[in-house]
């Protein structure tokens, strides 16, 4: 029996959803939520990332702002776009598009961001208020992941879940998050990589695996337990085509997967749209407590 699909798009009508409804009370209250982002060069994929983040923040009444810094411009010129981000007081969370081409310093560029609108999570801040389980925004494509999980009542808690990738924006995150003490969470957690010698005899004795590898098809049949969840996180471009780190053919054996388009995508947008909002709902406290206080003065 062909396994179930495990398709993003369900999920985020449902974020997006609560966060269209977040988004008319905070502009009751005169707040208008702003998200930003910050494209370096030219790359065709990330430009179209970046366009359907703004497609969203339209539908759902977010303000999007956006800086673009020319593939041959000086890593100076992308730190003076974070700090205009840092200093718009309408820009409540933004993020710079990853990967960023050779020649610039990804991890310089988020250091400089103010923790506080960090769309993204991965601010070191964020990561380290992640692995405390204290209130900050957590990675999208994690999020994204874990909402997934909840939306299709696919129980995590005590099951052996093995993640494939240490990447600093899906593998490493989702690793803590998915191993926290929490509804949704709790799960036995392994993390292997491309430099582990036989990964499928992890993945085999897994309930659920999450490939985030960027590597189309890592992910074979023979790899995993008949009725696991199966979940691909890392994609590939190949011209115009889109591959998945998971083989269409692994349905013939798993119980769920993501299918190769409309999966883990439209979820980690969902999420990000959401990072935004609680930013702007941050501010919403802070301006209320400052005009209390004026009041009380």
């Amino acid at each position: 029996m062909p396994a179930k699909l495990l398709e993003g798009k369900p999920v985020a009508d449902v974020v997006l959803a609560e966060v269209t409804d977040r988004v008319t009370d905070l502009k009751a209250q005169g707040i208008a939520p702003g998200l930003g982002t910050i494209l370096v060069g030219d790359d065709s994929a990330s430009a179209g990332y970046v366009r359907n983040k703004h497609r969203t923040c339209e539908q759902v009444g977010v303000a999007s702002f956006h800086e673009h810094v020319n593939a041959n411009a000086s890593q100076d010129e992308l730190l003076a776009a974070v700090e205009r981000f840092n200093e718009n007081s309408e820009v409540d969370a933004y993020l710079i598009q990853y990967p960023v081409p050779t020649g610039f310093d990804f991890n310089e560029a988020l250091l400089r961001m103010d923790p506080a609108k960090d769309a993204d999570g991965l601010h070191p801040v964020n990561l380290g208020k992640l692995v405390l389980q204290e209130q900050g925004p957590v990675p999208c494509t994690p999020a994204g992941i874990q909402a997934m999980l909840i939306h299709y009542d696919i129980p995590v808690g005590g099951r052996e879940m093995v993640i494939i990738g240490r990447g600093p924006t899906l593998g490493r995150p989702l690793a803590l998050l998915l191993s926290l003490k929490q509804p949704g969470a709790n799960a036995a957690v392994t993390v292997v990589h491309t430099g582990v010698r036989d990964i499928a005899h992890y993945t085999r004795r897994a309930d659920i695996v999450v490939a985030a590898v960027g590597i189309p098809n890592i992910v074979t049949p023979d790899m995993i337990k008949p009725g696991a969840v199966v979940i691909s996180g890392g994609i590939t471009w190949r011209g115009r085509r889109l591959l998945a780190d998971v083989d269409e053919s692994v349905a013939e054996v798993a119980g769920w997967v993501t299918p190769r388009l409309g999966g883990v995508g439209p979820t980690t947008v969902a999420m990000l749209i959401r990072n935004a909002v609680q930013a702007a709902e941050r501010r919403a406290v802070f301006q209320s407590s400052g005009k209390s206080a004026q009041m009380e003065a």
